[in-house]
């Protein structure tokens, strides 16, 4: 896997965004990596001038690259693509503006903050015929498309049985995240839920992955506030378990974790593949006496980076990622919205199957 194209002009982006910290990845490649030329970030929409000026000082780019709306940073900046930073709720609106101007648009994941915000961000980005992507962490890791591999394209491990995902850590403000971060993540309205939407994702994306893009038949959730003197609005603790007709999911999301994780447990009919991290795995399959330890290799992944991958991705040197995909995405959406629902009612959601 060869990241860098050096014959060709770096991917013009623009950031949207500040208060969501996972920007220090987009901002650390562009201003602190040496001779990285996928992208060069040519504006950044920003109206927090005190928390530009932060971090136009912590990464020594000009602050006339900063533009208080979105509006203007696209017209002055011209970016082809966007990188948006900011809250759950506002990623419907940067497709708004930005769809229409045929401008591509990566988004940190969750893709919406609801099914019905989804959808009219799929209908646009169809409508304009731009790309509308979702990045989590977990793409970019070895272990799972090494993992996927063995499952789906090897049959290593026999058909699907259980799925187990793990995701999460102590809690936003026990690890420490900027004020301007956690105002928003623990806000029920502006990132959808809380430990549920946060890291609920990440399995709910992984699940739909491995099914192949298949919807489950129902989604059950419960939550709970362990730490309402911390987190008063939003739930920290979720389980969801969505139901296949022959496979099971459980969805482990939370913020009271004693350490960060986010691994993984594939169990089919003959043997499992536990994913530990981002190259760390543990394989039994039929034949095998024990239980054995592997690595998975940074090729194994469809890019070292999402922003590296972005710029392959439409100079048309890489083929879509399905974990990025807005497909697979729609249905984490709907995952998502369903669970917040079982969440509330106690009950289980059966999801309408299509046609």
């Amino acid at each position: 896997m060869a990241d860098a194209q050096p014959n060709r002009k770096p991917l013009r982006v623009g950031v949207i965004g500040l208060v969501h910290t996972h920007v220090h990845g987009i901002l650390n490649k562009a201003f602190k990596q040496a001779n990285q030329s996928d992208i060069e970030i040519v504006g950044i929409a920003e109206p927090n001038r005190e928390l530009a000026e932060r971090y136009a000082k912590q990464y020594r780019f000009p602050i006339s690259l900063v533009y208080p709306s979105v509006e203007q940073m696209l017209d002055k900046a011209k970016p082809e693509a966007v990188t948006d930073f900011g809250r759950i709720i506002d990623h419907l609106q940067t497709v708004k503006i930005c769809a229409p101007r045929g401008i591509h648009v990566m988004v940190e994941k969750p893709l919406a903050v609801s099914y019905d915000q989804a959808k009219q961000m799929e209908a646009l980005a169809l409508k304009h015929k731009i790309q509308l992507l979702t990045n989590y962490e977990t793409t970019w890791y070895g272990s799972n498309h090494k993992a996927y591999a063995l499952a789906n394209t090897d049959k290593a491990i026999g058909d699907l049985r259980k799925i187990v995902v793990h995701d999460g850590h102590q809690g936003p403000k026990e690890i420490g995240v900027t004020s301007e971060f956690l105002d928003w993540l623990t806000d029920p309205v502006a990132n959808g839920a809380g430990a549920l939407f946060d890291f609920g994702c990440y399995g709910a994306n992984l699940s739909t992955w491995l099914m192949h893009n298949q919807r489950p038949l129902s989604v059950l959730a419960v939550t709970q506030q362990i730490k309402p003197d911390i987190y008063p609005k939003v739930d920290d603790e979720a389980t969801i378990i969505l139901t296949y007709p022959k496979t099971q999911t459980i969805i482990q999301a939370s913020w009271n974790w004693p350490f960060a994780r986010k691994d993984m447990e594939v169990y089919g009919q003959t043997g499992y593949v536990n994913t530990l991290d981002g190259t760390r795995m543990r394989i039994r399959l039929k034949d095998d006496k024990t239980e054995r330890s592997t690595e998975a290799r940074p090729t194994d992944a469809p890019a070292s980076d999402p922003f590296s991958y972005l710029a392959r991705l439409l100079h048309g040197e890489t083929k879509p990622d399905e974990l990025t995909s807005l497909e697979n995405n729609m249905i984490v959406v709907e995952i998502l919205d369903a669970a917040r629902q079982s969440a509330k009612t106690g009950k289980v959601v059966p999801l309408k199957q299509k046609l």
